[in-house]
């Protein structure tokens, strides 16, 4: 029957036809790889995104926030300081320690000559804020008794009464400022039983009150 084809023929067909086939999937393969290289290509590239490191301040550590008020007391006691007086800041606040034997003669409550410097400088740093100012006068634990003074109250009392009138009087530091307080031998701060302990226990402070603390 010649109308048929031998079987090798019909073989090599069959393989030839595979052949084909397998060739379409490696070109449309081919044209898909193709694509997704143009399409990535045409996309603009993303920059990576740095990874993000600890922030460190150049400034090093925070400095504690200073409310207005006791930073003006820092600028006077700065201010001050330059004039050798004898300081120191507590919660009441600036404490100005001014022995006796700068202020007073021994056994007197007048406001002694030499002492105005000191007193001008004082006055010319109150006149630059408002604050209230106490005068607290102190004794040592000797007792007097003379015509003018019975006690030490009266004598620590008198000599805080004559240094008000010098600032106000004499440096215009307003009255309604200035208040009067007296601890007498009760409030020292060294002991009685020594002349050094004593002279330092005879002093007037000078307190610029914090605008924030009970007056």
């Amino acid at each position: 029957m010649s109308h048929l084809k031998p079987k090798y023929l019909q073989a090599g067909t069959a393989q030839d036809r595979w052949m084909v086939s397998y060739m379409d999937v490696l070109t449309i393969l081919l044209i898909f790889f193709v694509a997704m290289a143009a399409q990535s290509l045409e996309r603009p590239r993303e920059k990576p995104t740095p990874a993000k490191a600890a922030v460190v301040s150049p400034k090093g550590p925070e400095r504690p926030i200073v409310p207005e008020g006791r930073q003006k007391l820092l600028n006077a006691q700065k201010t001050l300081e330059q004039h050798g007086l004898d300081m120191r800041m507590e919660p009441r606040g600036l404490v100005i320690s001014i022995p006796q034997a700068v202020l007073f003669p021994s056994g007197g409550d007048q406001v002694s000559s030499q002492a105005l410097p000191i007193v001008a400088h004082i006055a010319d740093v109150l006149r630059e804020i408002p604050n209230e100012v106490s005068l607290v006068g102190h004794a040592d634990a000797v007792p007097i008794h003379n015509r003018h003074f019975k006690n030490n109250w009266d004598l620590s009392t008198a000599r805080s009464l004559n240094l008000l009138a010098v600032l106000s009087h004499r440096y215009g530091i307003n009255e309604s400022r200035l208040s009067v307080a007296s601890y007498g031998a009760y409030r020292p701060t060294g002991p009685n039983d020594t002349p050094d302990g004593r002279a330092r226990n005879r002093r007037v402070e000078i307190v610029i009150l914090d605008e924030a603390a009970p007056i």
